[in-house]
């Protein structure tokens, strides 16, 4: 019997992003994690995402049209007097790393994200990267939530760990990439790293690894899914923030956070995540549909189905 879709939160920054590409100069794409992880789950629990952020008042009425048009609920997304956050991006020849020219939190400096009364009961929530001591407000807004998952950065594992501390001891799943989990941890071997980390509060713990997959850790122990081979690589901007709304999205669209459909979820992540890539900002996730993303979990289906069963060859000695 199918469950019951169910909303999903989502808390974290809107933005314009300048990109200084292979491909050429980018100017005022959109962005944020808020923008790229509700995208990302719409396509599984269209009509049931919900997003917090912050915007200024150069920030066009029509985009929130465009994200409400993907069945995304825009009413909590706050009008503020300033301008909206931006970020200056260049990244290397072969896309493997970038460097911040410029950072204006501009309105976002002041973000302190408020729950609509109505929203407060809304069963799975997704933390996007901010402050943890803003993180932390956000669960306490939150009645009785099924889970709740965070994204964190590298800046806060060295510059917050008290509050940091406080965030994990709240969350029931944290999704971080590889160095953000070495870092957190002080251990370099993932399957240590990701011991100690859930020791500190959250039950289940995702570690992107770009280009060479996603692993997962709970109770039922080790998961892996791969990254999606692609032939042509675009933006990187935005994926980790697709696979954590892809996850959540899911997950939100059954009902349920058990482990299977937490393992089944991954894949789900991993695609979005892999479409993300595929054009500049969020282009192609604006592009795609359903049908889109059925033939690409139908690839990853045979990516990883070789047609039978594993055994080990009677021994002949």
């Amino acid at each position: 019997m199918a469950r019951k879709s169910e909303q999903l939160i989502i808390v974290g920054s809107i933005a314009f992003d300048d990109l200084d590409m292979p491909s050429g100069e980018h100017r005022n794409v959109l962005g944020g994690a808020a923008t790229y992880a509700a995208l990302a789950a719409s396509l599984l629990a269209r009509g049931n995402v919900r997003v917090v952020g912050v915007v200024g008042t150069d920030f066009p009425e029509e985009i929130l049209g465009d994200l409400r048009g993907r069945g995304i609920d825009t009413s909590g997304v706050e009008r503020a007097a300033g301008r909206t956050f931006r970020w200056h991006g260049r990244y290397s020849s072969d896309l493997a790393s970038r460097t911040t020219i410029d950072t204006q939190l501009n309105v976002f400096a002041d973000f302190a994200p408020k729950v609509r009364e109505e929203h407060c009961s809304t069963p799975f929530v997704l933390l996007g990267n901010i402050h943890p001591e803003l993180q932390v407000r956000v669960v306490g807004q939150m009645r009785g939530p099924k889970l709740v998952a965070a994204d964190t950065m590298n800046f806060w594992i060295e510059r917050e760990p008290a509050s940091l501390a406080k965030m994990l001891a709240k969350i029931d799943l944290l999704i971080i990439n590889d160095e953000e989990a070495r870092q957190l941890s002080g251990i370099h071997n993932l399957v240590r790293a990701a011991a100690d980390i859930r020791k500190r509060g959250p039950k289940s713990l995702v570690i992107k690894r770009g280009e060479f997959g996603a692993l997962l850790f709970d109770e039922e122990g080790a998961f892996f899914v791969p990254a999606y081979p692609l032939e042509d690589v675009h933006d990187p901007t935005g994926a980790g923030d697709s696979f954590a709304g892809g996850l959540m999205g899911y997950l939100a669209s059954h009902g349920e956070a058990s482990p299977i459909a937490l393992r089944q979820s991954m894949f789900f992540a991993a695609a979005l995540g892999s479409f993300c890539v595929e054009g500049i900002g969020p282009s192609r996730l604006l592009a795609i549909d359903r049908s889109d993303l059925a033939g690409r979990i139908a690839a990853f289906a045979r990516l990883v189905n070789y047609g039978g069963s594993l055994f080990l060859p009677a021994s002949h000695g």
